[in-house]
């Protein structure tokens, strides 16, 4: 008997379905570029264009590798967008979110050259990119929120009553979103104590603040509490949440970037107050996006009802298979798959897969997808072969490209 997505999604979460395959992917868009080079459908980019955000699955690109759908409702981050001197810009980040900052700063170009354009980003935020790659990590320049003053400021955009922040009719997105969750499931962006901070300080910034002004930081992260509260209030209210998500990217290749004591202290008593409203409401999958070796905040995640992350970078020395060892069913596990390995050609494809992939399968709560990004080193023939192996060990039908 067939099942939805949705249901899918959930048993597979629930250590319910062992053995069976939810692929996502997020890709770089310039990845997409090279793999019609190569001879994809030029669809798995005019569709992605047309479809929003690439990670939330829509359109050709997902029924192309058959990978499984999801939408997300909530807050995010401010996109990069630019006006028309570098149009790709703008389709780097588009959902049916609402923005953290709202009402946006208005994106303007400072100055530019031959290689880089200078631009105030929605966010506020002094950033210089490549013409030629836009969609490559930029340079921070400046950052909006520097002291008190600039704080208090700043803060006056992170209302959650501000009319901008919400779909004009929010009705509408209601009828959507649950007609779309009938099928998919949907997610509920709520949001980053750390991430948000860091974007609006800088990083280096913000790590003397910990020390320097600690008041000003405890001041700024109630703020977000108080904005991510109201809007999951509002959206739960109206909306059929399956599972909420944070975004954080606090760790490095070498661990946190800030201490577990420093975490334990400013971010969990908040992490609770949000996981709390949401096992109140029946959400019991809760998702944390952390690049870098997450292995000593995945405790102190747990701690606080936090229970599935992701992307557990291969580089950075995340081992999913010892994870899972040692977290049983407390833990699930997204990401894992090395992207080196598919840069490198099938034979460390079949290594990297097997070496992993079947015991997560088998044990469940396990949802696989490259460790991040899929990068534009890797070749299409490669990303083809690795479905079709994916697929394999989950004793599916493989597919023709």
């Amino acid at each position: 008997m067939s099942i939805s997505t949705r249901e899918r999604f959930l048993d597979i979460c629930h250590f319910k379905r062992r053995g069976d395959l939810y692929l996502t992917e997020w890709y770089w868009p310039t990845t997409l570029e090279e793999w019609v080079k190569q001879g994809a459908p030029k669809q798995i980019i005019s569709k992605v264009q047309e479809q929003e955000h690439i990670w939330l699955g829509r359109g050709f690109i997902s029924d192309y590798f058959q990978l499984g759908r999801r939408y997300r409702v909530g807050i995010a981050r401010q996109p990069l967008r630019l006006d028309s001197e570098i149009k790709r810009i703008n389709n780097l980040l588009i959902s049916p979110l609402a923005w953290v900052v709202a009402p946006n700063y208005e994106p303007r170009v400072i100055s530019g050259d031959e290689r880089t354009v200078t631009f105030i980003d929605g966010a506020g935020r002094t950033l210089r990119v490549l013409r030629d790659n836009p969609y490559n990590m930029p340079m921070y320049l400046d950052w909006p929120a520097k002291d008190r003053a600039s704080w208090n400021e700043y803060k006056k955009r992170l209302d959650p009553n501000t009319p901008e922040r919400w779909p004009a009719d929010w009705n509408a997105h209601v009828q959507e979103m649950n007609k779309l969750g009938e099928e998919t499931p949907i997610s509920l962006s709520v949001g980053s104590f750390y991430g948000y901070l860091r974007e609006w300080i800088g990083s280096e910034n913000i790590l003397y603040m910990f020390y320097d002004d600690p008041n000003l930081i405890e001041d700024m992260m109630e703020q977000v509490l108080y904005l991510e509260i109201e809007v999951i209030k509002r959206v739960v209210k109206d909306i059929k949440v399956d599972f909420a998500n944070f975004w954080e990217d606090m760790a490095y290749k070498s661990g946190p970037l800030i201490s577990p004591a420093m975490v334990r202290k400013f971010m969990m008593p908040r992490y609770k107050k949000i996981t709390d409203l949401l096992h109140s409401n029946g959400i019991d999958i809760i998702f944390l996006d952390s690049d870098g070796d997450v292995s000593e905040l995945i405790p102190l995640w747990l701690e606080c009802g936090i229970n599935y992350t992701w992307p557990l970078e291969v580089a950075a020395g995340n081992d999913a298979v010892a994870l899972r060892k040692k977290y049983g069913k407390d833990l699930i596990i997204g990401g894992t798959i090395d992207k080196r390995a598919l840069i490198k050609g099938k034979e460390a494809i079949r290594e990297e897969v097997m070496s992993k992939v079947p015991f997560l399968l088998e044990q469940g709560g396990y949802l696989p997808c490259v460790d991040h990004a899929v990068p534009p080193d890797v070749t299409f023939e490669n990303y083809c072969y690795y479905i079709n192996l994916m697929r394999e060990v989950a004793g599916l039908e493989k597919l023709s490209f």
